[in-house]
């Protein structure tokens, strides 16, 4: 009987982690990996920034019939706006009057003394501020606040782009190197736990890859778009039971899918490249780890990354039960 290389991984036991750990020197590897997150920062933080341009402010000093937006700008009203008023990453500040609702995200809306707002206030990353007594507000309207997070709001509204290209800085590279260390040690954990379902995984996503990825993505379509739905036509009890199982569903998947894909990727790249512990399931979780954040951490890229890992780690719970049965696709 012929057996793939996929199955006859599936049947090498695991090695015990701490001995693993102790003989292929794993803090060595975590410290050149800490060293090379230092040498690019150092590279980043050379760059010369440009001069950043001075906030242009969008006024209105007459009467305008429509809403009045600035996107990146802030607005202000020291006449009459007959709609609304809605800064994105700046502020609103009104000294004339506003008939409608005032909404900022990642800015302030300020209330001059004598102006008048008609509708609600909503503020988002910011907070509303009455400098006096003497402002006016429909006792009607209600006012809706989040003050958190409002730098980053901020810098969101006025660069979206900058979630596809996130900026290189020591906090950055910070953030990715816990990633790994807290991936890298949920793996062990995980792994240590459940060696023979992550072994089933691997060499599951190894023989039936595409399948996997199909029956994740009908899962989460599924779990998105047709739960929701359902939802709606559920008393309220039951949709808290029914939203929390959905949730820890999906919890359960991200966690048990990245193990597994992690460990996939660590054993290939011992094969192909990186001949360091041939045996050793610690190492493999930590080069798998370390290639798959530093994948989504690249600029425009890591959307699509972050989806196929989401994806694949569905579909890998969904199809947990199932032996490697299945032919090769």
């Amino acid at each position: 009987m012929v057996i793939s290389r996929a199955q006859a991984n599936l049947q090498t036991p695991l090695p015990q982690i701490p001995t693993a750990l102790r003989k292929f020197g794993l803090l060595r590897l975590v410290a050149l990996f800490v060293w090379s997150l230092v040498l690019v920062g150092a590279v980043y933080a050379q760059g010369v920034e440009g001069p950043k341009p001075e906030e242009r402010v969008v006024l209105v000093n007459g009467v305008s019939d429509s809403t009045v937006f600035g996107v990146g700008n802030s607005v202000r009203v020291t006449g009459t706006v007959k709609q609304g008023a809605m800064a994105f990453g700046a502020d609103v500040i009104v000294e004339g009057v506003v008939e409608g609702d005032v909404a900022s995200i990642g800015g302030n809306v300020i209330q001059r003394p004598g102006s008048r707002i008609g509708g609600d206030v909503i503020v988002l990353g910011g907070t509303y501020i009455a400098e006096n007594s003497s402002v006016t507000r429909n006792p009607a309207a209600k006012t809706i606040m989040y003050a958190g997070y409002q730098q980053e709001l901020r810098e969101m509204m006025r660069n979206p782009t900058g979630l596809l290209s996130p900026r290189w800085s020591p906090t950055y590279l910070g953030t990715r190197l816990l990633g790994v260390l807290f991936w890298f040690i949920v793996s062990l954990a995980v792994t240590a736990v459940m060696p023979g379902t992550i072994s089933r995984g691997v060499a599951r996503l190894q023989l039936t890859s595409l399948r996997v990825a199909a029956i994740g993505f009908i899962g989460l379509v599924v779990l998105f778009f047709t739960v929701p739905l359902s939802l709606r036509f559920m008393p309220e009890p039951l949709q808290v039971l029914v939203g929390l199982l959905a949730l820890l569903l999906l919890i359960v998947a991200s966690v048990f899918g990245r193990v597994v894909l992690y460990a996939a990727t660590g054993r290939w790249l011992q094969r192909k490249y990186v001949h360091i512990g041939n045996n050793s399931e610690a190492v493999a979780l930590l080069l798998g780890t370390t290639l798959w954040v530093l994948l989504t951490s690249l600029p425009y890229v890591w959307p699509f990354m972050a989806a196929f890992i989401l994806i694949i780690s569905f579909g890998l719970a969904l199809t947990a039960r199932y032996r490697v049965g299945w032919k090769s696709v």
